[in-house]
């Protein structure tokens, strides 16, 4: 039986995406160009480009190549859309928001910043995402395609809100943006967990392939865990993998504590609220340092057991200046794992968030084809 050859309209959205995400990487192409990237004949390709600048999603440049004298006919140049879009990246965190516009070939175009006070309400963080999503949306012009987030809270992976839990740190109350940025994006608006996004972006660094299974600890104002398996991120039925804060673990003198009861017990939060003093936390005594890397290393433990990832990968604020610590402490659990600072430092939560963006970014410009 002679198998089905695809129809004529699958073979031009195939050739017609193929495109798409050559003009992505090259940012500028001729027909001839586009034909020999692809790998495709020069009529198939001026056929492709002449039916997505009839949408919008492909536009002749003006510029042109130099022909004559041996050179060949003169060529056109073919690019993007500026109708295309953006995406919009956004990192709601203690330190404030940071909102950014990120073009299709993942150049960051518009960026705006707001503070946050200490403890946050959401109706301050509510008008802190507006104000940012709306100053970006006004230098670029128009809404963002999409958006994705990334919050220093739990989030409700079913409705994208941020739940306050007992203890939290940072938010006082809950907050939906979603609903905040949905004025700024004319498409869906994803929202996680900042540890998550932080570990997304430590993969990626390092190559999905070469790093599959590990813990991301989070040790800053607030404490949090990602864990990833088979290169995935893992979220539980309500999103809450990965909730560290109210672990069992070795306290002052070895007594049994929550791990977030420990800082109150050394003294080592911010006045008012359950946050960690993180300055007050790195001049303190090596004591204190050495009784933080034990309770870190009971939570190591607890991970270790539940996950079984090939590393632990320490980041935030102050994890990775106690790393000796920690590491020193986890010697002595019966199943061995290797501990590590994470390599990613600089805005890791936004890289995160701005790489998935800009994925999704592009396929709903190939998926529009």
């Amino acid at each position: 039986m002679e198998s089905a050859k695809p129809s004529v309209d699958l073979v031009r959205s195939l050739t017609d995406e193929h495109v798409l995400r050559a003009l992505m990487r090259h940012r500028r192409l001729t027909r001839a160009e586009l034909a020999v990237e692809i790998g495709i004949s020069k009529p198939t390709a001026g056929e492709s480009v002449r039916r997505l600048t009839e949408r919008g999603l492909v536009a002749d440049t003006g510029e042109r190549t130099l022909g004559g004298r041996g050179r060949g006919r003169v060529g056109s140049y073919y690019a993007l859309a500026p109708t295309v879009g953006s995406a919009l990246a956004v990192t709601i965190a203690p330190e404030g928001v940071v909102a950014e516009c990120v073009d299709v070939y993942g150049d960051t175009v518009a960026r705006a910043v707001r503070p946050i006070d200490r403890p946050a309400r959401p109706s301050q963080v509510s008008s802190a995402v507006r104000a940012a999503a709306a100053e970006v949306a006004a230098a670029v012009g128009q809404p963002a395609r999409l958006a994705v987030v990334g919050a220093a809270d739990p989030v409700d992976r079913a409705t994208g809100r941020l739940v306050q839990l007992p203890d939290a740190p940072f938010l006082v109350g809950e907050l939906d943006p979603v609903a905040v940025l949905a004025p700024y994006a004319d498409g869906p608006v994803l929202v996680d967990n900042d540890v998550n996004w932080a570990a997304v972006a430590e993969r990626d660094s390092v190559g999905a392939e070469r790093l599959r299974d590990f813990a991301y600890l989070y040790l800053g104002e607030g404490l949090g865990c990602a864990i990833v398996n088979d290169g995935l991120v893992r979220r539980g039925r309500a999103g809450l993998t990965g909730e560290i804060a109210h672990l069992v673990t070795a306290g002052p003198g070895g007594r049994a504590v929550r791990f977030i009861e420990l800082f109150e017990e050394l003294g080592l939060r911010r006045s008012g609220s359950t946050a960690i003093d993180t300055e007050r936390l790195l001049d303190s005594p090596a004591a204190t340092h050495e009784a933080i890397g034990t309770a870190v290393s009971g939570v190591v433990a607890a991970v270790v057991a539940l996950a079984d990832p090939q590393e632990v990968v320490v980041g935030g604020s102050w994890g990775p200046a106690l790393i000796e610590h920690i590491r020193a402490a986890t010697e002595s659990m019966p199943r061995q794992v290797s501990v590590r600072s994470a390599g990613l430092t600089v805005e890791p939560v936004l890289a995160g968030v701005r790489a998935e963006a800009l994925r999704r970014l592009r396929s709903s410009v190939t998926a529009s084809s």
